[in-house]
């Protein structure tokens, strides 16, 4: 079953569907990233996409080293 949560940016409502699981994790991270309640610009848009993909930037580069340690 899916779930749909609601983002407003830029003065525009946007709704993603997603599963049950996923829905959870997700409104968490958006409660640390978006003004849940209210709008959000651009920029805070972008401050969160950059600070996502820093976190996968280094989870990877975590995930290298691991295997690099294990290869020995």
């Amino acid at each position: 079953m899916s779930k749909k949560i609601a983002l407003q940016i830029g003065g525009r409502r946007y709704n993603v569907d997603v599963d049950d699981e996923f829905e959870k994790f997700l409104k968490m991270q958006m409660f640390e990233d978006f003004n849940i309640d209210g709008n959000n610009d651009l920029k805070k848009l972008l401050h969160a996409y950059v600070k996502t993909n820093h976190k996968l930037f280094l989870q990877d580069r975590e995930i290298k080293d691991i295997l690099k340690k294990t290869e020995l």
